[in-house]
């Protein structure tokens, strides 16, 4: 992702402890840290348990209620024409939809050149694979066929100004901003100025890879409240995001044979295991294997590879584990195990994943929210949006949902990876446990207001299924960035790449045979 934005709002500083939660090495589950909000619910343990128990015992698809259903089409074909009327070439693209606020339910664009916008052009061809692909997992006949005609036409008017966007060498996110929408081009509709512009990013992202440092640089500067770092000779900054961008490097070699480019991604990937992995206990005693939380952000000095310094860009402090660089490390390390067949790569994913499932079963008993009406609880596997901050708001702890659903699919990457490994029982682990992530978030988060395709004449409409009951994103409870030290705070919406791996996920489960 890209580096924090500037405005004029000005925020208090806040001090930022050396370890927000160091475990006691004790046989007690009872709390973290006296000092933490955020302490160890053993009811929250127990109640894990019992819904995993009862996931098995229902088919994925009746589990997962809301994951294929008209209203994520009909959301992402509404924005897709509505956001295209005067921003046709596109100029902005869709990113954040507010919940509260006299702009509630409606998308905000952000600039062409952000970090993001390849992840709505990424929504529409990811729908597109699933027509083409699965179409049992959508209605058939000439709707169908009408509903697609408009998708690949709504796609290249989102999709075409990326191609150009494939040349920068100013940006790190060239995987999030290109392999979304390019690759389905590719793989579905044999497009090769698709392929030709996923190889340009490739190497348009080598560029920014240092021998010295082994790393490729993610961004050019760090600016917030009390922060300037800004040098490109003294300073090399690198992220935990980055491992979701090695993909493109790996596919492209994949593509043209040219080895240099999967060299550097590996030797970045094994760099970041020293650099932005942290070793940790699980107090408990129950995990048999490594753990390891996240730093988010490493600053290099780029001329000898020593490390400067360790900060974060948004999470709660350096030594805290934001929630969503945790999932970035799973989905990331999962993805390089399996270009690489390296088990150190598999270690760490698994290590990642150990780690976020035990922060989302032991955080305090107020993530759990009464279901009204039943005798259950829901919100346990929609994370903080920080794993160590103080929660401000008991009734209603800041969550990200995003967070969850890219943890989800970099753990069905993983249970992919140890099935063909043949350990069935971690595979099945894994896999059990995406799902539950993904039901409990789409029981917590989905927003109520849904939206429906409406078929007359041979067009394609959306339309709310309440009239003037409108939220444009498909999940809520998103945080983009909450670090008080930063310049552009934005919290508890719905959030582009958030519903991207929602939609993911769901092709995922029908490419696995799973739905």
């Amino acid at each position: 992702m890209a580096p924090p934005t500037t405005s004029e709002q000005t925020l208090a500083e806040t001090p930022r402890p050396e370890r927000v939660a160091a475990y006691a090495e004790s046989d007690s589950t009872t709390e973290l840290n006296a000092d933490s909000d955020t302490s160890i619910s053993e009811n929250g343990q127990s109640n894990a348990r019992s819904r995993r128990k009862m996931a098995r015992s229902k088919p994925i698809k009746e589990q997962l209620e809301g994951l294929y259903e008209d209203n994520v089409t009909a959301k992402i074909f509404r924005t897709a024409v509505n956001s295209l009327v005067d921003n046709d070439p596109p100029m902005a693209y869709p990113e954040y939809v507010l919940q509260t606020g006299p702009e509630a339910g409606k998308y905000h664009l952000r600039e062409a050149s952000f970090w993001t916008c390849g992840f709505f052009p990424g929504n529409i061809y990811s729908l597109i694979e699933r027509l083409v692909k699965f179409p049992q997992a959508m209605p058939g006949g000439p709707e169908r066929a009408a509903l697609l005609s408009k998708l690949w036409a709504l796609g290249a008017s989102w999709s075409e100004p990326l191609h150009e966007t494939a040349k920068r060498m100013d940006t790190h996110d060239m995987s999030f901003m290109i392999q979304p929408s390019m690759r389905v081009r590719w793989e579905v509709a044999q497009d090769k100025q698709a392929l030709e512009s996923i190889i340009t990013a490739a190497k348009a992202l080598y560029t920014r890879y240092n021998d010295t440092a082994g790393a490729i640089r993610s961004w050019d500067a760090l600016t917030q409240h009390g922060v300037t770092i800004t040098s490109l000779t003294e300073d090399f900054l690198v992220i935990i995001d980055s491992m979701c961008n090695l993909d493109l490097l790996y596919y492209a070699a994949a593509h043209t044979g040219e080895t240099y480019l999967s060299d550097a991604a590996t030797r970045h990937a094994k760099t970041l295991l020293q650099s932005n992995l942290r070793p940790e206990k699980d107090p408990r005693g129950k995990v048999k294997g490594p753990l390891y939380s996240t730093i988010h952000v490493v600053n290099f000095d780029p001329r000898d590879g020593s490390i400067k310094e360790r900060r974060t860009g948004q999470g709660y402090a350096a030594e805290s584990t934001w929630a969503r660089g945790q999932a970035w490390g799973i989905l990331g390390y999962a993805q390089t195990f399996r270009w690489t067949g390296d088990e150190a790569f598999l270690d760490a994913a698994q290590g990642l994943a150990e780690y976020f499932v035990f922060r989302l079963e032991t955080s305090p008993a107020s993530v759990e929210i009464p279901v009204e009406g039943e005798c259950r609880t829901k919100g346990r596997y929609v994370p903080l949006w920080d794993f160590d901050a103080p929660i401000e708001n008991e009734a209603n702890p800041l969550r990200d949902s995003s967070a969850g659903v890219i943890a989800a699919n970099g753990m069905l990457v993983l249970s992919q990876a140890l099935a063909g490994l043949g350990r069935d029982e971690e595979s099945v682990r894994w896999r059990d446990m995406a799902v539950l992530i993904i039901k409990d978030t789409l029981d917590f988060s989905l927003a109520t207001e849904k939206a429906q395709l409406v078929f007359k004449d041979g067009e394609v409409e959306a339309a709310d299924v309440e009239e003037g009951k409108t939220f444009e994103a498909i999940l809520k409870n998103a945080t983009a960035n909450h670090n008080a030290r930063d310049h552009k705070r934005y919290w508890d919406h719905g959030l582009v790449y958030g519903d991207y791996y929602l939609i993911e996920f769901g092709n995922r489960l029908l490419k696995m045979g799973l739905v």
